[in-house]
């Protein structure tokens, strides 16, 4: 199987103490969807823009379809797209105008340029704001023009850095069903992002970063396996019958069944869907046990990170230091910015 990208060893120190990167190894085969799943300071956008050719690594190294990406940086970014966390757009410029404005960029004629610039608009449902300028476009709309530009030279990779986050739901979902697209069309993407539920849809592989290292990696079930799968919760409405309604349900699971009084909770791992939710809801039905809440859960972004890690994907301050994000420290942003430079 041919591996659209190829990483062994990366490491990236910043400022000679913020460790970025940690000895990353990862594959990525031809025609894929990788995403790469993180807090904030994990390393995602570092490794991304290494491999975008925006940054140069410290240590190890990395491939897109077979071309070093330090040695060849030309040729890797003939074939890649890149969308980072921000949409990069003009807002003074029109939609077609940004597109055609990268497309001449990128070295295509004015003809070839504009076609396929009205081409992308058509794509992704901008066609009917052609001609307004970007500043009036909604935050969706500007997500998916960004990612219009980054693939006006046809790529074969398409990086795209948390490219949902900040949306709204309905924007989100719509977002999705543009990388879904993108994906059937053959074309390998690497998606960073914070949502489990981004990653289950949309990705034929997930890798786990956490402080600059891959913690775990495999398929969306593999990683809520870890977890324990769906758990069957419900919330008593007497707490004197919370014990109860344990007694009730914990035949319907697996090991690890469990209360948490504060909050009137049963929580039963189980492996059996709906079919256990409505069997659950009989039997305290039948027994007289008033619920305010019950439903089945499946496992979040926290519960794998509070797994894996001891800690939740939201507590960015674990180890004491700021995140390894760019907008943190000035610090960071410095020593980024001579990068990207040199």
């Amino acid at each position: 199987m041919t591996q659209a990208i190829v990483v062994e060893g990366l490491t990236k120190t910043y400022g000679g103490k913020t460790r970025a990167l940690d000895g990353v190894d990862l594959q990525v085969p031809a025609g894929s969807v990788l995403s790469v799943l993180g807090p904030n300071g994990a390393g995602k956008t570092t490794l991304v823009r290494i491999l975008a050719t925006l940054l140069s690594a410290d240590g190890g190294r990395a491939e897109v379809f077979g071309m070093d990406v330090a040695a060849r940086a030309d040729e890797v970014r003939s074939v890649i797209g890149l969308t980072g966390q921000f949409a990069a757009v003009d807002e003074y410029l029109t939609g077609f105008e940004n597109l055609d404005m990268v497309g001449r960029l990128f070295g295509l004629g004015k003809k070839e340029s504009r076609r396929r610039a009205d081409e992308l608009l058509d794509r992704f449902d901008l066609l009917a704001a052609r001609d307004r300028t970007a500043k009036t476009y909604s935050g969706g709309m500007r997500r998916r023009l960004d990612i219009a530009a980054s693939l006006i030279g046809h790529p074969k990779v398409l990086f795209l850095d948390e490219p949902t986050t900040g949306l709204d739901p309905r924007s989100r979902i719509s977002m999705w069903d543009f990388i879904s697209g993108l994906a059937g069309d053959g074309t390998t993407i690497f998606l960073t992002t914070q949502y489990l539920e981004e990653a289950d849809r949309l990705a034929d592989s997930i890798v786990v970063m956490d402080r600059g290292s891959i913690i775990a990696e495999g398929t969306a079930d593999q990683l809520k396996a870890q977890v324990g799968g769906e758990r069957l919760e419900c919330v008593v409405t007497d707490p004197a019958l919370l014990h109860t309604a344990l007694e009730l349900l914990a035949p319907l699971g697996i090991e690890g069944a469990g209360v948490d009084e504060q909050a009137r909770r049963v929580s039963v791992p189980v492996a059996g869907g709906t079919e256990v939710l409505m069997e659950g809801l009989r039997r305290l039905d039948a027994a007289g046990v008033r619920v305010v809440d019950v439903g089945l859960r499946r496992p979040d972004l926290d519960d794998v990170f509070l797994t894996l890690t001891g800690h939740t994907a939201a507590d960015e301050s674990v180890t004491g230091e700021d995140p390894p994000d760019p907008g943190g420290t000035d610090e960071w942003r410095a020593d980024e910015q001579s990068e990207v430079r040199a």
